[in-house]
């Protein structure tokens, strides 16, 4: 198959629309449903991100994309009693990796994630199947599928769910095209190997990286990779945790990616597992809910005639200061950047989110500060000296 109709571009007034392949074949295979133009954009930077994954760390490899950018990536660690409840994969029994890296991609941002389009690295299971049947996403790319678990997919959004089939030994021109306003842009593709020989050159008085260390940090800037800059991701225990994308100005990722990094733990905190909810809440309902309760609009789920439609019980308020107390508790966080930060209120806003990792390519003429403000907090901060940026 050289190419293949879509339904139409980015948006409804823009046909026709397709995707097609100048020398060779198509290298996928629709086995179910008819993935749209956004589809096909998430689905083959989500592919090439949870490939490079999967090769950088030899773990199965997830990621959860949204609007050509990840809401989450992760890999294929077991997860704790805490994380099951907070990503509600609790009642789903025994995951296998594939499915412990599928619940924490969708896990980190459960609000970004609504209406993901998912990767996988390796065959999708059963296991990953039936979490995937029961979220709200437009489909999957993977390099292959268990037949029970391509019948469970199938049977998802009745039965019009988006399944691709991708063939992992596709390796594209090194040279890639992009057209816009008629004019076609050349340039060649970012084939960078991402991995730890990137650490090597740590300006900082702390320079001790731990190997789980490493691992975040790999994650971090892999998943840079394929977000749309200016980008900052937070990463921890083998996943990302929070993902700035998109922004003009580089405090502005690190603290969109942090506030997202503050709510994942923040969810993990006593006061959000005691949550009460009516059984008829379902779980969207309750991530939205729980974004509220945690955030500065706290009264819109807790006002008297609001809780009562959310929770058997009235939660108390979780104050600000109760939030900073739970906050401080989360060290050992990697935070990765596109490009160099250029003052040192990065760093400071990323310690506040638990950093004590850092990776960023250097070269800014403030360097110094930056590097000052690292050995202020004991942060450990390798120059990579490669530059990330993807649009």
């Amino acid at each position: 198959m050289k190419e293949l109709e879509l339904k139409y571009g980015c948006n409804p007034n823009q046909k026709p629309s397709k995707i097609y392949m100048k020398d060779g074949e198509l290298p996928i295979e629709v086995l179910n449903g008819k993935p749209g133009y956004i589809n096909f954009l998430d689905a083959f930077n989500g592919w090439q991100l949870v490939k490079e994954l999967k090769e950088a760390t030899g773990l199965p490899a997830a990621t959860s994309f949204k609007h050509v950018s990840p809401a989450g990536a992760a890999v294929g660690l077991p997860l704790s009693d805490v994380l099951k409840k907070i990503y509600w994969v609790d009642d789903l029994g025994e995951l296998s990796p594939l499915a412990c890296a599928y619940a924490r991609a969708r896990g980190a941002d459960r609000m970004s994630s609504f209406g993901d389009f998912i990767a996988l690295s390796d065959v999708c299971d059963v296991s990953t199947a039936n979490m995937i049947k029961r979220e709200v996403s437009d489909g999957v790319i993977a390099p292959g599928y268990e037949p029970e678990a391509l019948e469970i997919l199938k049977s998802k959004k009745k039965g019009n769910y988006n399944v691709i089939k991708i063939d992992p030994s596709y390796k594209p021109d090194p040279i890639e095209h992009k057209e816009v306003f008629g004019v076609t842009f050349e340039q060649g593709r970012n084939e960078l190997v991402i991995n730890d020989k990137l650490f090597a050159n740590i300006p900082t008085v702390n320079k001790e990286i731990p190997e789980s260390a490493r691992i975040d940090l790999i994650i971090s800037l892999i998943t840079l990779k394929y977000t749309q800059s200016n980008s900052v991701c937070y990463a921890k225990g083998g996943q990302a945790i929070g993902i700035g994308a998109g922004q003009q100005s580089r405090i502005h990722c690190t603290r969109l990616a942090g506030s997202k990094a503050d709510n994942w733990w923040l969810r993990q905190s006593p006061q959000v597992l005691g949550l009460q909810f009516l059984d008829s809440i379902g779980r969207a309902d309750r991530d939205n809910a729980i974004d509220l309760y945690i955030g500065e609009d706290y009264m819109d789920v807790l006002a008297e005639g609001k809780w009562q439609n959310i929770f058997k019980v009235k939660p108390e308020q979780f104050t600000a200061e109760a939030k900073r107390e739970w906050l401080d508790k989360n060290t050992d966080v990697a935070l990765g950047s596109d490009a160099f930060f250029p003052f040192s209120d990065n760093i400071e806003r990323g310690y506040r989110s638990g950093a004590r990792y850092i990776a960023q390519p250097g070269g800014s003429i403030r360097d110094d500060l930056v590097i000052k403000a690292c050995d202020d907090h004991g942060i450990v901060m390798a120059f990579t000296g490669i530059r990330l940026f993807h649009h």
